[in-house]
């Protein structure tokens, strides 16, 4: 109510947070069996993550759908990592799974008032410990699982042969969310395997940049692993300086309807921070019109 957003709410665990922040500074904090602890640069005290306390907190937000607590890798991981990661994201899902039981009792939800729970599927690059991860997951018993750790390979490719694996491991009545995944062709690519639900900090980070987004055409046909049906707009070169066209004349947004490819290079290059609240509408906005075309052609 707050935000004015009539519509579902999906929160994260934390997992990733930690992933980024400890796996690449170790000095930040720790991974126990226990769950996180944390204390990012320049905090004046620590931070600990456990299941439970994880799930308390999406809770009190009140957010519709909950993930649990998960220990991401990158693929490529040593096996022992990959190991380790698994079995922990088992034991911690059981906890997550229990304290969310407890909660839900506790204030009474009903079914059609409860938030849902999703698992998160880890594994790196192994099939086997992907189907190990899958197959506890389900018997646990979640409302949605998500594939669990860094998408893309060192080479920043989309981990297309163990996303589509991973899909294949749950049952298609289940939702699946493809963590991380934000690149236009990349979720074309992860809709075509099954997955609908996305997240990823990409299209409002390239819009603070400059990088905006457009479609090819006014009836553009979203095409798994091809990049020909959008293109990237780069509003800071010197030849939008006097353009008097929106970004993209078949959007509707706010930014499109009301201002021109000059005056946003103008401000960009005033260093004005109107640019980047006008940029990342229109990205958004593309990302919501790309979801609902990919929901009409994807839609059983």
């Amino acid at each position: 109510e707050m935000c004015g957003w009539p519509r579902p709410i999906l929160t994260d665990s934390g997992g990733f947070q930690a992933y980024s922040l400890i796996r690449q500074n170790a000095t930040y904090g720790r991974l126990t069996n226990n769950g996180i602890t944390f204390q990012p640069d320049g905090a004046g005290r620590k931070f600990q993550l456990t299941p439970e306390k994880c799930i308390q907190l999406q809770m009190s937000y009140g957010a519709d759908i909950l993930m649990c607590l998960d220990d991401c890798t990158h693929v490529d991981d040593a096996p022992d990592i990959q190991h380790e990661s698994v079995r922990r994201t088992i034991a911690w899902a059981v906890r997550c799974r229990q304290e969310y039981d407890r909660l839900v009792k506790e204030k009474k939800l009903g079914e059609s008032e409860r938030p849902l729970l999703f698992g998160v599927i880890q594994g790196g690059g192994s099939e086997t410990l992907r189907s190990e991860c899958a197959e506890a997951l389900l018997a646990i018993g979640f409302d949605g699982f998500g594939y669990g750790g860094w998408p893309l390979d060192a080479d920043g490719e989309l981990l297309t042969d163990m996303l589509a694996y991973t899909r294949q491991l749950v049952p298609m009545d289940y939702p699946m969310h493809a963590l991380g995944v934000g690149h236009p062709v990349s979720i074309a690519t992860c809709a075509a395997m099954g997955y609908g639900i996305f997240d990823s900090a990409l299209p409002t980070r390239d819009a603070r940049r400059g990088r905006l987004y457009t479609f090819t055409s006014a009836n553009v046909q979203p095409v798994a692993q091809r990049s020909d049906w959008f293109r990237f707009l780069y509003i800071t070169d010197d030849k939008y300086i006097k353009a008097r066209e929106p970004i993209d004349e078949h959007c509707d947004c706010l930014t499109c309807r009301n201002y021109s490819r000059g005056y946003l290079n103008h401000l960009y290059r005033a260093n004005d921070a109107t640019f980047m609240r006008l940029a990342t509408i229109h990205n958004l906005r593309f990302m919501a019109r790309l979801m609902e075309i990919i929901d009409q052609v994807h839609r059983p």
